[in-house]
């Protein structure tokens, strides 16, 4: 049976549709500032090559209405500022090697399945990001992180002994893959309201773009993805949180330092141990160094927000 569509759904559709294209074609045509951050700025411009650098990420990001892709944008973009304005008293010049900006490059690309400079180049290419964008963002990002690591390197607290331990307790061990979603409260917001409206954002828009939505983490721009992660790296009170759930589901809120942590199991392996333990031992430190000083980057990013001047002209 053929059913017709009313002239209304129709003049409906063409209206989304053209307004769509309108909203991204005023973007691109005009370079107009809209946000002074300290002193420094974000243009139409600026988002149009955000918008365009986030899809290159996590092309997930279409499923979403304009407003949010452009919030989400806006919102990465004023965090890579307020980042920069931070640094620029410490920093002589923002520059890092060919060798750093490649190592980033396939570790930020890697889980798109690009293991190649050359294939980054063309998918770049192919969102139209030019070379010199990728290269400041990436340069602005890794001095952060190396910022973070002298200031709170010596506060990160690793047990080793105990982690020998758990890795020789066994012979297989649990992997869980994972993606998260970290987040802070607003003023005056209680847990129970901002779980809410994510949980309500995760049924609507699926966790990935949710993370993109509302995550402050670093993984944010990649749908939350963590990755493959083995039991003995995961805190044993999150790792008892994600044991007790099932695959494709996520956890309560689980205070961390800096904010609150919610994690989705995505997928779930047993794996035999074959491996050498210092080598698997170096391999935990480094993920659990990494974690803490993101949570240390977090809280000191909430903190200098609180001295950063955001105008709308």
């Amino acid at each position: 049976m053929i059913r017709v569509i009313s002239v209304k759904l129709i003049v409906t559709i063409f209206i989304i549709f053209f307004s769509t294209i309108i909203k991204f074609s005023v973007l691109a045509s005009e370079n107009k500032i809209l946000l002074k951050i300290n002193n420094e700025l974000i243009t139409t411009i600026d988002i149009l090559n955000e918008i365009n650098y986030l899809k290159t990420i996590n092309e997930d990001i279409n499923s979403l209405g304009n407003e949010k892709i452009i919030e989400i944008a806006r919102n990465s973009l004023i965090k890579d500022k307020i980042k920069k304005i931070a640094l620029i008293p410490i920093v002589k010049k923002f520059e890092i090697n060919d060798d750093d900006f490649k190592r980033i490059l396939i570790s930020t690309y890697a889980n798109r399945g690009f293991t190649k400079i050359e294939e980054i180049t063309l998918h770049l290419q192919e969102y139209n990001v030019k070379p010199e964008l990728i290269r400041d963002k990436m340069t602005v990002n890794a001095i952060w992180s190396q910022f973070i690591y002298d200031k709170y390197s010596k506060n990160v607290k690793i047990d080793t002994d105990k982690l020998k331990q758990d890795i020789q307790k066994n012979d297989s061990q649990t992997e869980y893959l994972l993606s998260e979603i970290v987040f802070d409260l607003k003023e005056r917001q209680t847990i129970n309201e901002k779980f809410n409206i994510i949980k309500n954002a995760i049924l609507k828009n699926g966790f990935e773009n949710t993370a993109l939505i509302y995550s402050i983490s670093e993984t944010s721009t990649s749908g939350g993805n963590i990755g493959w992660v083995s039991e003995n790296s995961i805190n044993k009170k999150i790792l008892k949180e994600i044991t007790e759930i099932n695959i494709n589901t996520f956890t309560k809120p689980l205070v961390i330092p800096g904010g609150y942590l919610i994690l989705k199991v995505r997928e779930k392996r047993v794996t035999e141990k074959d491996i050498k333990l210092e080598d698997e031992l170096k391999k935990i430190i480094q993920i659990k160094t990494n974690e803490q000083l993101n949570q240390f980057s977090n809280i000191f990013l909430n903190k200098i927000k609180k001295d950063i001047i955001i105008n709308e002209p």
